[in-house]
């Protein structure tokens, strides 16, 4: 019995911990949510095309974009992650969505990165938009760059129908993934 109770407890000391790291940590809109959303898009865009350039090339081939310009990560055995961003078409902004994701297992610290979605196809832009609560799975291919700060060629040429860039991490956890995260539409 006192194995089940120190049990729930560690539960909930963890996930009180976990949301005190991530409320610690501002990843706000405030007031004028929508136009800070995409003033930190435009900001984010800019970092990426000006440090891998190539990732242009997947902008220019897919058929939207979706912006997640600050997502915050935490977790003490428990984790999460929170973040909002823009859905981009022909470079306007045509949705918010917000990010949530949970975790469990051997994990402590906080990050924060940013990520972009590439919808490489109609269809997979379309999924997304219909569904309302889209679910990253292990079907997106992410991009990476090499030593020379490249995206490698196989990811400019995916056939993927989804590629995500993920960059601009900084923090105590290692990696970043999105991989099982949830985006909702949102009205900042």
């Amino acid at each position: 019995m006192q194995i089940s109770k120190f049990t729930r407890r560690g539960l909930l000391a963890g996930m009180v911990g976990a949301g005190m790291a991530l409320a610690a940590c501002d990843n706000s809109v405030g007031s004028n949510g929508g136009a800070r959303i995409d003033a930190r898009a435009d900001s984010t865009l800019t970092y990426l095309y000006n440090r891998y350039p190539d990732a242009r090339q997947l902008a220019e081939k897919s058929s939207g974009q979706l912006v997640m310009p600050l997502v915050t990560e935490a977790g003490f055995g428990l984790g999460g992650a929170y973040g909002r961003g823009a859905l981009r078409i022909n470079g306007v902004t045509v949705d918010y969505y917000s990010l949530t994701q949970a975790s469990a297992g051997l994990q402590i610290g906080a990050q924060q990165f940013a990520h972009v979605l590439f919808f490489m196809t109609d269809e997979a832009l379309q999924d997304f938009r219909a569904d309302a609560g889209w679910v990253a799975s292990a079907d997106i291919k992410y991009a990476f760059q090499n030593e020379g700060d490249r995206l490698t060629a196989d990811t400019i040429t995916s056939s993927s129908p989804v590629v995500a860039v993920v960059f601009g991490q900084a923090g105590l956890i290692a990696g970043a993934s999105i991989e099982g995260a949830k985006y909702t539409r949102i009205i900042p």
